[in-house]
């Protein structure tokens, strides 16, 4: 994150095919029809009563909007912890305390095209958290509405076509395959994130 003036610029990191960081670019201008490989995150926020979190992203968002998808997403700034961006992001964007992401999907990849031609092109390690908390206070900047649904409800819902990002519709396979039970899910490997990430378990 850089400063000009009173303006902040938010930065994200570029990645080779490996996933080795090889420099930065603005947040602002790094999704277009040739977006370089880049390092997210995607982030689960599971309740006590087996319910996940989905929200329909903001409708003048550049990626994507309208649609619903899972908790939230985002972008490590260059030198944060992955957890800490999940926290920092989840703060941002639905007004919500966590204090202990856990990993899911370490090697997560995808590139996905909309019909004007902008590309999502990310390595985006998935995470989980817990949230028994206030309800969220989604920031319309960033967030339509959010909504709890029954884990299993909203995966079928997913795994049958349903409407969704397409890293969302990615991703859900692979999370099911973890388990029926989100709550007795099992750690992903840190070893599996990519060089560019840096993460450490609370």
């Amino acid at each position: 994150m850089t400063t000009i003036g009173t303006r902040v610029t938010e930065e994200v990191v570029l990645v080779d095919s490996e996933g080795n960081a090889v420099g930065t670019h603005p947040k602002s201008s790094v999704h277009t029809t040739s977006t370089p490989l880049h390092l997210a995150f995607s982030c689960y926020a599971f309740d006590g009563d087996g319910r996940v979190l989905v929200t329909e992203r903001a409708r003048h968002k550049n990626t994507w909007p309208g649609v619903r998808t899972n908790s939230c997403c985002g972008h490590p700034a260059p030198g944060e912890d992955m957890g800490e961006a999940v926290i920092r992001r989840l703060k941002q964007e639905l007004g919500i305390t966590v204090t202990a992401p856990f990993l899911l999907l370490p090697k997560f990849r995808y590139r996905a095209v909309m019909e004007n031609g902008v590309v999502e092109n990310e390595i985006c390690p998935v995470f989980g958290v817990r949230y028994d908390g206030p309800a969220p206070e989604p920031n319309p900047d960033e967030v339509h509405r959010a909504d709890w649904i029954p884990w299993s409800e909203f995966s079928r819902f997913v795994l049958d076509g349903g409407d969704v990002s397409p890293w969302c519709e990615e991703q859900m396979p692979l999370l099911v395959q973890l388990g029926d039970d989100p709550g007795s899910w099992r750690a992903g490997e840190e070893s599996d994130l990519p060089a560019a990430a840096t993460y450490t378990a609370r």
